[in-house]
């Protein structure tokens, strides 16, 4: 008999009408616990035990009867997995997680619940005495990914995540209910004990069939010549009401009206709407919204909530304000600018108020906060990221965030609104001026040959959480007692599973594509927004603007999602090159690691070459020359010739991946923010010192050079489209060290050109034997300090059987 209280723990519903109640541990009892339905005029007609395998479905296991475990893995689940091919395998501390290697952990097929499922069956005990802690694992040692929300999980001491076997969790502590009549979302309902057993009560949250509930109604504000239409989704509201106001010194006493719920429409389940007379473009808005007021939605009849659909918006806590979509105009009309292939990108990562603080143009302090400034400065001839070269700037969060006032420096990562473009970044919010001068500052760019992506949040939201009022259920992750999720590290992790959430994304993401022209989006956090959700937004992003750039940042405190994005469109900013290359340069990393990252970490990380994007320094955290110092504090300011000199290497083997190479905006004059590690607000060490580019020319000059090449002809052996042949490269090496040659199209699949790029990260002078190559006609290209003009010999090394490489430096040859 189990030592615990038998405790409620949960009470979902899967449908209107039924649901499921959890308890603490296995029942015992013979009849069933009696438990009533709480809160409003409804009644369960039915309670009963659910079989064991609804509980195995979702953890992994069950005890399909006394002694026998069953460990259980649905197909559906896991599409990576070719069951036709392959095989899947229990593994745990029970078989020393070699379940792969061993037919006897094999799982077999079999149909339970009504779904062909993979099983494995036998004794509880054996099995458990080794262990409780287990996966799943394909015959080719592929491990299966463990649900975050499953029933039973926990993380090992390394931080992964496995799921565990309870003995007393086995299934029967799961219970089925229907109820008379279907339930009223917006009424508060609470399930608990009949006779008093410990004060136990849980909320009844809404399941799965809940989160699928959406409409495919245009949302938002739609002004037009016969009437304004103003539609919100809002499934648990008990009602909504609408304020506007022609000006904002009227917001005191605004126009007051009741929405309709249009559940009486097919489609429209949760929608609220209505349409007032006029076309009200330019007059401001915002709703007023009540509904249960429990664990799971903060309701707040007198709280302003800011339309998630508004297209502008004065500031972030509102109020929205209504544009006409038919004056808006679309910078995607104009088709002058062809976004460059994926394999061609040269990326910087920027910030706008960073590139446009001390830009010498002529602008007043308000413009340098925003857009119009920055426009100033791509316009000029002197522009700085068209002097280095890139051809793709990742502008960091342009939407509306939390920033408490115009003047208040934020990175932008705690977005309140998708749609509406940063009230901080334009001259007249209150006129929603920023539209335009976005648009105008995208052309710009494009006008210059960059094309612009946008780094967008849509795993948490900043403050005011304007969803939550809205409806933090459906919006928000949390768990049965309405704890909000925060494996964004954020305080709240949005459910981007649910179908409006999910829509939330796909529309904003088309708005800005289609209305301010950017070429792409880097999604933060992207683990957190799932990657068959990441599936479809690419989908639909792709049937807007087929070529559309897409990144994630794919890991959060939850995870690490770049292997299950192989199969998908979208590439992958890679961690494991930035920490790596910062070592290499250090003499800290070995030569098969530097073999793995040139070749643009094939297979597991990138299963195509622009999958991988490759950097080493981005806003996150110390910047680079803080990072590879060997002054104290981390401070570079005044870098070494050490820390220079390491620099150049970097940028030799960040040109020279393949994959998509990233600069952090300053990176190539050596930006330095004092060792500062968090500088989200940081305004003063952040901004670009213009001055350090001439204060380190050369750096500067070579980065540019590198690009330059990268991006030329004989550079086409660094960009690939496809995974080369299996003879495209050769590597020889520096006895002892992970210093190394290494020669590019070395069996002529890619035409008659050849590189040989030579590398030494260690403190002493090296020779690589390179053999036979040196007998082909090699003329150097660049050293570790500059790339050399044609027909230029001073300087210059020839490739000789045995290559020398100086401590800290490089070279690059081509041979035709």
């Amino acid at each position: 008999m189990p030592s615990r209280v038998n405790a409620l723990v949960s009470a979902t519903l899967e449908s209107p009408t039924r649901g499921v109640i959890e308890l603490s541990h296995d029942w015992r009892g013979r009849s069933v616990p009696v438990l009533v339905l709480a809160g409003g005029a409804f009644r369960m007609k039915k309670l009963e035990r659910l079989p064991t395998a609804h509980f195995g479905l979702r953890a992994g296991y069950h005890f399909p009867q006394e002694g026998v475990i069953e460990f259980v893995l649905d197909p559906a689940a896991h599409p990576e997995i070719d069951v036709e091919n392959d095989t899947v395998h229990v593994a745990g501390e029970f078989n020393g997680w070699r379940g792969a290697e061993e037919a006897a952990w094999q799982m077999r097929p079999r149909v339970l619940a009504g779904r062909p499922v993979l099983t494995w069956t036998g004794p509880a005990e054996s099995v458990l005495a080794g262990g409780r802690r287990f996966k799943f694992v394909t015959g080719r040692n592929r491990w299966l990914v463990v649900p975050w929300d499953a029933p039973a999980v926990e993380r090992d001491a390394d931080g992964n995540l496995n799921r565990v076997v309870d003995p007393e969790r086995t299934g029967g502590h799961l219970f089925g209910f229907e109820l008379e009549s279907p339930a009223d979302l917006s009424v508060s309902l609470t399930v608990r004990w009949a006779a008093k057993h410990s004060g136990d009560q849980v909320p009844l949250c809404p399941g799965e069939f809940f989160f699928a509930l959406g409409t495919e109604l245009p949302l938002g504000v739609y002004p037009q010549r016969d009437g304004t239409v103003f539609r919100v989704f809002a499934p648990r509201a008990k009602s909504v009401e609408l304020a506007v106001c022609a000006a904002l010194a009227e917001q005191d006493r605004p126009h007051r009206y009741r929405l309709s719920r249009r559940d009486d429409a097919e489609g429209a389940a949760g929608v609220w709407e209505i349409t007032l007379e006029g076309n009200l473009h330019g007059w401001f808005y915002w709703y007023q919204i009540d509904g249960p007021r429990d664990a799971f939605g903060p309701f707040d009849p007198k709280r302003r909530v800011l339309d998630p659909y508004a297209l502008a918006t004065v500031g972030r806590e509102g109020p929205g304000i209504i544009l006409d979509r038919a004056r808006l105009g679309r910078v995607a009309d104009e088709r002058a600018f062809k976004t460059p292939a994926w394999h061609d990108l040269v990326i910087c990562e920027a910030h706008v108020r960073d590139l446009a603080a001390h830009a010498p143009v002529a602008a007043d302090e308000g413009e340098r906060r925003g857009f119009a400034g920055l426009k100033k400065w791509v316009e000029s001839e002197d522009f700085y990221l068209s002097r280095l070269g890139v051809n793709c700037v990742e502008l960091q969060p342009l939407q509306e965030f939390d920033n408490r006032s115009r003047e208040e420096y934020h990175w932008g990562y705690m977005t309140v609104n998708w749609f509406a473009p940063a009230s901080a970044y334009a001259t007249r919010p209150e006129a929603a001026s920023g539209v335009r001068e976005l648009q105008e500052l995208v052309r710009a760019f494009h006008a210059r040959g960059i094309a612009v992506i946008v780094d967008v949040v849509y795993n948490h939201v900043g403050e005011p959480a304007h969803l939550m009022f809205l409806d933090k259920l459906y919006y928000f992750e949390q768990n049965a007692a309405g704890e909000l999720s925060n494996w964004s590290g954020c305080g709240n992790d949005t459910r981007c599973s649910a179908a409006m959430m999910k829509r939330l994304i796909i529309d904003s993401c088309a708005h800005w594509l289609e209305v301010f022209g950017v070429d792409g989006f880097r999604f933060d956090l992207a683990d957190l927004i799932g990657v068959p959700v990441l599936k479809e937004v690419e989908a639909a992003l792709k049937r807007v603007k087929h070529d559309v750039i897409l990144v994630a940042e794919p890991w959060s405190f939850r995870g690490h999602a770049a292997g299950e994005l192989r199969d998908t469109g979208w590439a992958s900013w890679n961690d494991g090159y930035r920490n790596f290359l910062r070592d290499y340069v250090r003499g800290a990393a070995p030569r098969e690691t530097l073999e793995y990252f040139l070749k643009g970490s094939p297979w597991y990380y990138a299963k195509w070459p622009a999958q991988t994007v490759n950097y080493t320094e981005s806003h996150d955290d110390r910047c680079w020359i803080d990072v590879i110092t060997e002054n104290a504090n981390h401070d570079g300011h005044l870098p070494t010739v050490n820390d220079r000199r390491r620099t150049h290497l970097m940028a030799a083997v960040l040109f020279s991946s393949i994959g998509i190479p990233m600069l952090c905006e300053g990176q190539d004059f050596l930006k330095s923010k004092h060792g500062v590690n968090n500088t989200y607000q940081r305004g003063d060490l952040n901004a670009l010192d213009y001055a350090r580019i001439h204060r380190f020319p050369s750096t500067h000059a070579y980065f540019a050079d590198w690009i330059a090449f990268r991006l030329s002809e004989t550079g086409r052996l660094l960009r690939h489209f496809s995974r080369a042949s299996e003879g495209f490269f050769e590597f020889c090496w520096a006895e002892g060290t992970a210093a190394g040659a290494v020669i590019y199209n070395a069996d002529l699949s890619q035409g008659p050109r050849r590189l040989l790029l030579a590398i030494n990260p260690t403190l002493g002078d090296v020779v690589v034997p390179v053999g036979e190559w040196a007998s082909l006609a090699w003329r150097q290209l660049a050293d570790h300090e500059r790339f050399l003009p044609p027909g230029r010999v001073a300087g210059a090394r020839r490739v000789a059987p045995e290559l020398f490489v100086p401590a800290l430096g490089c070279g690059l040859w081509v041979a035709e």
